[in-house]
């Protein structure tokens, strides 16, 4: 198997998502295409000591920033790091993608290159989170800001795909994101969505609230990409200001700091439970071939995880299951 990689998107580009890649190849046994400046990525390779193996380098002479204008910087940048890989899994070269990079303009690549799975009229960025049960996925995060009902449902139709493939869910329970819990609350574009999602084959138990997010009530949670994407911004700001207001208060003085070592083990375990790195990137769903999306902050363990997501996809054919259900159960009209 290999995964194109793009070297140089990300904030910590390209030296974290070189030794990500380093690990990835050591622990799975896989093969990447580092993409992107080939005499920088060698220059780092040397550096770590890496002989290359498992590891080829494939050249894009440019970058897409994390604040260009993804549409504009897709078709002005055509040998950027991000569409060069994502050229080369339409030609058949890797099997996966997985960029760090502008999640915009991956997204916006990705449908320009790639196409859409037959019956999918949007994509979706389906992020896993962790709750007080077993993780959840939220789709969409940023991918449509402006969907249309049917593209909620067949948000709901790609996770529930993913969910079984990848998770091993059963019969994945699927919540709407909106205001309140009863079935008449919200716009009308929601109590449509509603309207589609009970009549389908998926296991719909209604609306949830933002405060479901994290308490494990369903393994899904649908929402359009402008509330996904705000609530994960929301999500990451209470993470690192509970992560601050930890360190103020626990390292106040001496008989804290002698408790924080009691504690070293549960806090351990504590921050590996909140943290996105170990649940890598978020695949966008849609899409005629698998592209993993990570945070721009991803660090190694992330980028390595991230891989990872890629490998497990590509293994357990999610596309060619989420096509099967779409053919079999919905049109996309």
């Amino acid at each position: 198997m290999k995964i194109a990689v793009d070297a140089m998107g990300g904030d910590y580009a390209p030296a974290v998502v070189v030794e990500g890649a380093i690990a990835a190849v050591k622990e799975y046994g896989l093969e990447i295409l580092l993409v992107g400046h080939i005499p920088t990525l060698e220059k780092m390779l040397a550096e770590y000591r890496y002989s290359g193996f498992g590891i080829q380098l494939h050249p894009a002479s440019e970058v897409i920033e994390m604040d260009d204008a993804a549409a504009v910087s897709v078709r002005k940048k055509k040998d950027s790091s991000i569409v060069v890989g994502l050229n080369l899994v339409r030609d058949g070269q890797a099997d996966a993608f997985f960029s760090a990079g502008n999640t915009g303009a991956v997204a916006c690549a990705a449908i320009l290159t790639l196409g859409l799975l037959p019956g999918i009229e949007r994509p979706g960025i389906g992020i896993v989170m962790p709750t007080l049960g077993n993780p959840s996925m939220v789709i969409d995060v940023g991918a449509n800001i402006n969907p249309k009902p049917v593209h909620l449902l067949q948000y709901g139709i790609m996770a529930d795909t993913y969910m079984r493939k990848i998770f091993n869910r059963s019969n994945p329970t699927v919540g709407l994101l909106n205001v309140g819990e009863e079935e008449t609350k919200g716009t009308d574009f929601l109590k449509e969505s509603y309207e589609l999602l009970e009549q389908s084959h998926l296991n719909f138990i209604g609306n949830v609230e933002g405060k479901d997010l994290f308490s494990g009530k369903c393994d899904i949670i649908i929402c359009d990409g402008f509330v996904g994407n705000v609530a994960l911004k929301v999500t990451e700001s209470v993470a690192e200001t509970l992560h601050e207001f930890l360190k103020r208060h626990l390292m106040g003085n001496f008989w804290n700091i002698l408790g924080v070592m009691l504690l070293k083990g549960s806090l351990r375990r504590f921050k590996r439970d909140i943290d996105y790195a170990e649940y890598g990137g978020a695949p966008l769903l849609g899409v005629n071939g698998v592209v993993i999306i990570g945070h721009g902050r991803s660090n190694i363990k992330a980028i390595k995880n991230a891989i990872r997501v890629a490998k497990e996809e590509v293994e357990r054919n999610v596309n060619k299951e989420i096509v099967k259900v779409v053919a079999e159960r919905y049109s996309s009209g």
